[in-house]
């Protein structure tokens, strides 16, 4: 007897993982059954797949090669049923994302809430990190992170480039000064990503000006959220998306420094574990792509958070500076 699609399905997860019970879990099949069912495929094939011991399971020189194989036949099989159904219906399913927490909480809310008006029968599950994920072996649909990513052997695919521009709070400005050229930043408290020297040097640009500078400060933290409330506290200056609600009560709590000079954008990259998309994450990912890159971003997010904070003056403030950029 030929084995089954299905369970060479079984075999591809487990080898995925490289773990029966993370592979049963996914699976939400008990643990010893998937392992008959892969004694099973072994036998039938006439061949071992893996090397099982009590602590990890490998592929065999055989196995990586059937892996190799079948895991593109098993994802296109996948796809092709859910292209299938969604001619009938909208795309449905649980969609796991991984990002970033800062921002999620700066981006994502509303997103999310249109998102899940849109698509009601997609579930959305979503892990706020930013430690490295095994595409392969996590169970992850997309992986959304900022900045060039190393090549790992995951597909990716640039979602929008944030605008950064400097920011920090009028009491900061009042007691240390509001820098006029980039050159004067070093003798600031700048806020950054991180201690190293690669997150020390600002790269800014006003037209066809680039200037360079190295920075320092007391503080640097890998979470922009975090950032945006030491810049509100006065503690240096900080560099944010330039449409980052922080800025949508008109700048009582931040102020934009150096304004006709910006940083340079970070690409936000979507990261997958296979070139075949599922149903479920293509429409996500075209549906923040449009969101994120269309212009009145900023605005947006500004009159929508004014809104659900009945805050009817700032609303007006918001509506009448975009007014005026617009004229």
């Amino acid at each position: 007897m030929e084995p089954s699609l299905d369970d060479i399905a079984l075999f591809v997860e487990v080898a995925r993982r490289k773990n029966f019970s993370r592979a049963a879990e996914a699976l939400d099949m008990p643990v010893s059954t998937l392992s008959r069912r892969i004694s099973e495929l072994e036998r039938r094939l006439g061949v071992r797949l893996l090397n099982r011991s009590t602590r990890k399971i490998e592929l065999t020189e055989a196995g990586g090669v059937y892996f190799e194989r079948c895991q593109n036949v098993v994802a296109e099989a996948r796809i092709a049923h859910e292209q299938l159904l969604e001619v009938a219906q909208q795309p449905k399913g649980r969609l796991r994302i991984s990002m970033p927490v800062s921002f999620s909480l700066s981006f994502m809310p509303v997103i999310f809430r249109d998102f899940c008006e849109k698509y009601p029968d997609i579930e959305c599950d979503i892990d706020l990190n930013t430690h490295e994920v095994d595409l392969l072996a996590d169970d992850f649909d997309l992986v959304l992170r900022f900045g060039a990513q190393p090549d790992s052997g995951v597909i990716s695919r640039r979602i929008a480039d944030m605008a950064m521009g400097l920011y920090a709070s009028s009491e900061y400005l009042a007691s240390h000064g509001s820098p006029v050229l980039p050159a004067e930043l070093p003798r600031h408290q700048c806020l950054r990503t991180h201690g190293n020297r690669r997150s020390s040097i600002w790269v800014l640009t006003s037209g066809k000006q680039t200037e360079e500078v190295t920075v320092s400060g007391r503080l640097s933290i890998n979470n922009m959220g975090m950032l945006q409330r030491l810049a509100v506290q006065g503690v240096g200056i900080a560099p944010l998306p330039i449409y980052c609600p922080s800025e949508a009560d008109g700048g009582e709590l931040l102020q934009r420094v150096l304004p006709d000079w910006q940083l340079r954008p970070m690409p936000l990259m979507a990261l997958f574990p296979s070139r075949l998309m599922p149903a479920k994450v293509r429409v996500f990912i075209e549906f923040l792509q449009e969101r994120l890159t269309s212009l009145p971003a900023r605005e947006h997010f500004q009159i929508v958070e004014a809104l659900e904070a009945r805050d009817a003056g700032r609303l007006r403030k918001v509506i009448t500076a975009h007014i005026r950029q617009s004229a």
